[in-house]
């Protein structure tokens, strides 16, 4: 099938909005439960779900908000001009979407519409915290319904597959910022009593939640959740389909039914020895995050790639 660049383009990017938007509400939703159930009166700031998605921005810590749950909710969720937020990241996905509703089933377009519709009649309201959890529910509710119309009733063409590479472009990108900012904050935390590696832990619990990962990891990890067992599953874990390898995996195995790839195979290539070179055992350990901040470069190139490949026609 020809699909002309710029459709090829507007697919790539809808699907890695739809998944942008799906991914920080699962994340959110996580920290949510994570403050709500937290064994200790150690206050836990919001700021950490900022800097995931790499936002620069001053939060506020008001006396009647010193956690600065508002000001990082209202960021994650309603601003429009931050491009990272579940408003902003649907807005887009739908007009990306919406001009490619040609080659999407008709059940995938209403999926989408409902979506945005839903976010910006209800996402304001999602600041507060009897309706919160409900609303991100419902935005993973629907992507995942979204996702499991695509796979269900669409035709195993090209416009299929530039959906699912921006799906699996953006998931593993998220990943690796999930892990990047867990690093920087908790993997190496004093340990000087019982108390501490409890808390250590039901903050790994959280990592494993927000990307919805913990029950998967339970089923092959016995007894009490290790950070550094908990990061390898996260990165190479190649049978969780939201772990890096996972991802990388899944995307060479679109690439590979697409004309032409190899430019986009060498950037895979690259990112695959990239996450190779992570050394859990070692000194690299204590430096997860900037590893994080190498794999995260290596799939930017990757989207380069993708780009700069299909600019034409995909024939």
């Amino acid at each position: 099938m020809v699909l002309l660049a710029r459709t090829a383009d507007r697919l790539y990017w809808g699907a890695r909005y739809v998944e942008r938007a799906e991914d920080t509400a699962r994340i959110v939703r996580a920290y949510n439960d994570l403050v709500v159930d937290y064994p200790s009166d150690e206050l836990l700031r919001w700021d950490p779900l900022a800097a995931i998605h790499g936002a620069a921005v001053d939060i506020e810590h008001p006396a009647d908000d010193p956690a600065g749950e508002r000001a990082v909710l209202r960021l994650l969720i309603e601003d429009r001009a931050n491009t990272s937020s579940i408003a902003s990241s649907v807005t887009a996905a739908r007009a990306n979407l919406r001009t490619t509703r040609e080659v999407l089933p008709r059940e995938a377009w209403q999926a989408v519409n409902q979506l945005a519709q839903y976010v910006d009649s209800t996402a304001s309201a999602a600041i507060e915290r009897q309706l919160r959890d409900r609303f991100l529910l419902r935005v993973v509710e629907i992507s995942r319904r979204l996702d499991g119309v695509l796979e269900s009733t669409m035709t195993r063409a090209n416009p299929y597959r530039m959906l699912r590479l921006g799906r699996l472009v953006e998931r593993a990108d998220m990943t690796t910022r999930v892990l990047g900012v867990a690093a920087a904050g908790i993997l190496y935390m004093e340990r000087s009593d019982d108390a501490q590696q409890v808390n250590e832990e039901v903050r790994w619990m959280n990592v494993l939640r927000s990307v919805s990962a913990l029950q998967m990891y339970q089923r092959r990890v016995r007894g009490p959740i290790d950070a550094m067992t908990a990061v390898d599953f996260l990165l190479n874990y190649s049978s969780f389909p939201r772990s890096v390898r996972g991802c990388l995996d899944e995307i060479r195995s679109v690439l590979v039914s697409l004309p032409a790839p190899q430019p986009v195979l060498v950037a895979l290539d690259e990112a695959e020895a990239t996450l190779a070179t992570i050394d859990l055992d070692g000194a690299e350990a204590e430096r997860l995050d900037s590893a994080m901040d190498r794999v995260q470069q290596a799939i930017a190139t990757i989207d380069q790639a993708i780009h700069d490949r299909f600019v034409g026609t995909i024939d």
